[in-house]
């Protein structure tokens, strides 16, 4: 499902990097810092720290060889670097960089409780930690909320596809214990809304052809006839303002603390 990084970017990736930009201006860390991008994909938290913390480095890890690739390609910051690494086995020694941070990654690792306790492993004592996921529910991500609400109207099997079901976590209290659980301190949880605007249904219905995610792969998987009959479905469901475009929000739930100093 992951792995390509320019099918991800006009799906999730330009949404994403919004989302960080406030996630890493929330944690208020100061200039020079040392930082880990976890689960980076094509890079758009580590651009994020770039721009927004000032970092002295800022190194991302991911298990899929093509967002690696994709991410080495288009962050050229020579602060920036980039490694293969599975979250819940992060490549960085204990207790050394200064902040580390997760964007959209918790919900689909098998063990999302070991790589919340491995982000705050390779902090220093009282270093920042942050993860955000998105709100699959009605009124967070409408994006996809609206894409599931009309593939279940014309097929009630995928109903156990949709995130909204799937990750029961993507919601304050639920990320606040997850975050507890993995051993961080002085943990809060706030959403970060921000705009997704499109020109017109097919500037919309365009990047879910990509298969990149959850509700991509599940189109890629139908026969023609049902793909077509769910994209006049969704049509017919998301708001069209007078000159065509389509206005939606998507809410990320952002969690963050710190590593406890004993």
């Amino acid at each position: 499902m992951w792995g390509e990084g320019a099918a991800y970017e006009p799906y999730i990736g330009r949404w994403s990097r919004q989302v960080a930009a406030q996630c890493v201006r929330r944690l208020e860390v100061p200039a020079g810092g040392d930082w880990r991008d976890i689960g980076c994909g094509t890079g758009a938290v580590t651009q994020a720290v770039l721009k927004v913390a000032d970092p002295e480095r800022v190194v991302g890890a991911d298990p899929s060889d093509g967002y690696v690739r994709y991410a080495r390609r288009h962050v050229t910051d020579a602060r920036a670097g980039f490694v293969r690494g599975d979250a819940t086995r992060l490549p960085f020694p204990d207790g050394l960089a200064t902040a580390a941070v997760s964007g959209l990654v918790l919900n689909f690792l098998p063990a999302p409780e070991r790589a919340v306790a491995e982000m705050a492993r390779i902090v220093r004592p009282g270093g920042a930690v942050a993860a955000y996921v998105w709100d699959y529910t009605r009124g967070g991500m409408e994006l996809i909320r609206s894409f599931w609400e009309a593939a279940v109207s014309l097929d009630a099997g995928s109903r156990e596809l949709d995130e909204a079901r799937r990750f029961p976590w993507c919601a304050p209290g639920p990320l606040a214990e997850l975050l507890r659980a993995g051993g961080w301190a002085d943990v809060a949880v706030d959403a970060i809304d921000i705009p997704t605007r499109f020109d017109d249904f097919e500037a919309y219905w365009a990047p879910f052809l990509g298969g990149q995610g959850p509700a991509p792969s599940y189109l890629a998987s139908l026969p023609r006839k049902r793909h077509d009959a769910l994209r006049e479905r969704l049509r017919a469901r998301v708001p069209v303002e007078a000159d065509g475009s389509i206005a939606l929000t998507a809410r990320a739930w952002n969690g963050r603390g710190r590593r406890p100093t004993r």
